[in-house]
């Protein structure tokens, strides 16, 4: 049976452990401070990297643990995840609330705790096929800036000790909706920065995360159907275990308006295309390369009769928001890159300008309530706001693809 994260440290991310292992250690003391007794609410802390985080701050102990997510059998996985762990600590207030964080239930749950020390929220729209359409784009604008303004003003009610938000390196001088979303988000949670302290990381590919290409690998193959993906595309990738402890380091460590980045070489960057290959090799299986989704598709019934030549289709990519390189930050952000051993930060943000952000706000909120408004006039309302916001448009779309 495969051992998805020892291939992940082998094949993937290529470390025998954790990049962040030094700094945890360097800070323990600190972390213990800033963690142990401390009440902490986690949004979205059902899915890949919200799990992740949470695993990564029980070992310091917080006084309880409220997680809220929609997704009820991923909730559910979790609480059974964290209390099957050996040595696992779990506070004696563990709730896990299956609800919406931009629902009025939300809103008397968070009252009724009358706030909480540690605030994370993981909740996103993260993949670029979620932009395809103005209905697609409304959804992912609402979960990434509009209903995290509506949090923030919650927590101004109760403000927390600290308030971390996740973002994304498809931040950093974006060319998909996605990642300008997140861009536009993080100047949300800054412009809040005055009321209680919030920080955020910029992070690369979460490997075999949820809903992920490579994910769909594993999926592909207990199905027994064929494997597509780009061999052009490279990423950086962390390990899930990375992804929560990043996120602990800058939730916990960071200072107020600080946005924190792995420090990854080019060369570690890997294709989807390699990660296939040596997945399937770790299986048992030989790739047979196939001219098109359909051949892959008609080839791939010799699995069902025991065949071991697995049918791949790997393609130059061509969808839409497709960016051709990885950043972390841009030429114009101030880094400190001697703080931590294996984390840079970008430091020295400024509190963006509040009008500025109410006047997007209400301008998207305006362009979203109006059933006419298209795709396009959402790419330009953004891009008013963001001009280094460059939107890679083909036509084409990740969800006609296998």
């Amino acid at each position: 049976m495969l051992d998805l994260d020892s291939f992940i440290y082998k094949y993937v991310v290529k470390r025998h452990q954790s990049m962040f292992l030094t700094d945890i250690r360097n800070h323990e003391d600190e972390l213990k401070e800033k963690i142990k007794g401390k009440t902490m609410l986690v949004i979205g802390g059902a899915g890949s990297i919200g799990s992740s985080f949470i695993k990564a701050v029980l070992p310091f102990r917080p006084s309880s643990l409220i997680v809220v997510d929609i997704n009820e059998n991923a909730l559910a996985e979790l609480t059974r995840d964290l209390r099957s762990t050996k040595d696992m600590y779990v506070p004696e207030e563990y709730v896990p609330y299956p609800m919406d964080y931009a629902s009025d239930v939300f809103q008397k749950m968070f009252r009724y705790h009358k706030g909480f020390d540690i605030v994370a929220n993981f909740s996103a729209h993260k993949h670029v096929r979620s932009e395809k359409d103005i209905y697609s784009i409304e959804a992912l604008l609402q979960n990434n800036v509009l209903h995290a303004k509506i949090l923030l003003d919650l927590l101004s009610e109760y403000p927390p000790e600290e308030y971390f938000c996740v973002s994304t390196d498809k931040a950093a001088d974006p060319v998909n909706i996605m990642g300008a979303s997140k861009r536009i988000m993080e100047d949300v949670i800054f412009s809040y920065s005055d009321r209680f302290p919030v920080k955020t990381a910029r992070f690369a590919n979460v490997a075999f995360s949820n809903g992920s290409l490579p994910a769909g690998f594993l999926e592909r193959i207990r199905k027994r159907q064929p494997i597509s993906a780009p061999y052009d595309v490279k990423r950086y990738f962390v390990s899930p275990e990375e992804s929560g402890q990043i996120c602990m380091l800058a939730a916990m460590l960071g200072n107020n308006r600080e946005i924190f980045f792995p420090k990854l070489d080019e060369v570690q960057m890997m294709t989807f295309d390699k990660i296939a290959r040596d997945l399937l090799a770790e299986e048992g299986f030989e790739v047979l390369e196939c001219a098109s989704d359909e051949e892959a598709i008609d080839r791939a019934e010799g699995l069902k009769n025991g065949s071991h030549q697995y049918p791949v289709h790997f393609e130059k990519t061509d969808t839409s928001g497709e960016k051709s390189t990885e950043e972390f930050f841009t030429s114009d952000e101030k880094t400190d890159m001697k703080s931590f051993e294996s984390l840079g930060v970008i430091t020295d943000k400024n509190i963006p300008d509040k009008n500025r952000i109410e006047l997007l706000y209400n301008r998207l909120t305006d362009a979203l309530d109006n059933d006419k408004t298209t795709k396009k006039e959402v790419v330009e309302i953004m891009h008013e706001y963001l001009p280094n916001f460059r939107h890679i448009e083909t036509g084409k779309m990740l969800d006609s693809r296998m």
